[in-house]
């Protein structure tokens, strides 16, 4: 299933009844998704393995492990996207969380529908990315699915944020992307802290990657990767 149409397993990892039940039953009734509503990180874990999991609607305050730690956890063997739910509202929470790979935040009280409008463009944006599990540019090469990068050959250490915007840089070589089209494309959002949060990201990269040139400022305009 491909697009933003939605429907499959989605894995909703919730321990307030009220709020389970009453997305459980938004997300079957409107969307057509099959819900598997789980109270607890432990059970989540187990139960990605056991299901073709299409995304995950992830609260952060879970008993037993909290659902950063889970998040850590799934994104350890897993690329299926996470939506995370909190009640905390706070920015050091919300950064925690997309670090740690999660897709989209979306902070207590939210209505169904707003949610489920999260998930749409969740998906419109991983299920219509590049097919290739291979891109390179100049000394880069950035490996889908083990998730892994290396300059000249050698491994390079990138957070989940740094990876996938390194993947759309590579996936848009020579092309002028704006800050607000980067944190579309890669944060799926309109993310709280602004687009500074794309410039802290390219300084880290840039930084990491050894290669200051590599990822060109073009002033008034956004960022654009230059490929040779």
């Amino acid at each position: 299933m491909t697009g933003n149409a939605t429907g499959g397993v989605l894995l909703l990892v919730e321990d307030d009844d009220s709020i389970g039940r009453l997305v459980k039953q938004y997300l079957e009734q409107k969307d057509g998704w099959r819900v598997v509503w789980l109270r607890s990180g432990e059970e989540a874990i187990a139960e990605l393995r056991r299901h073709p999991v299409r995304l995950v609607v992830l609260d952060i305050g879970l008993p037993g492990i909290d659902g950063f730690e889970v998040c850590r956890r799934m994104r350890a063997h897993s690329k299926v996207p996470i939506v995370m739910l909190t009640a905390r509202d706070e920015e050091p929470d919300r950064v925690a969380g997309l670090e740690l790979g999660a897709d989209d935040y979306v902070a207590k009280p939210f209505s169904p529908r707003e949610l489920a409008a999260r998930i749409k463009a969740i998906l419109r944006r991983v299920e219509h990315r590049s097919e290739d599990e291979v891109l390179s540019a100049r000394a880069v090469v950035l490996r889908r699915d083990s998730r892994e990068v290396t300059v000249d050959g050698k491994p390079v250490e990138l957070t989940g944020k740094e990876f996938d915007l390194l993947a759309c840089f590579l996936e848009h070589p020579g092309i002028v992307l704006s800050r607000e089209r980067l944190l579309d494309l890669v944060w799926g959002m309109t993310y709280p802290g602004g687009t500074r949060t794309v410039d802290v990201h390219v300084a880290q990269l840039r930084r990491k990657l050894g290669d200051p040139d590599g990822i060109r400022t073009v002033r008034g305009a956004g960022y654009k990767l230059v490929p040779s």
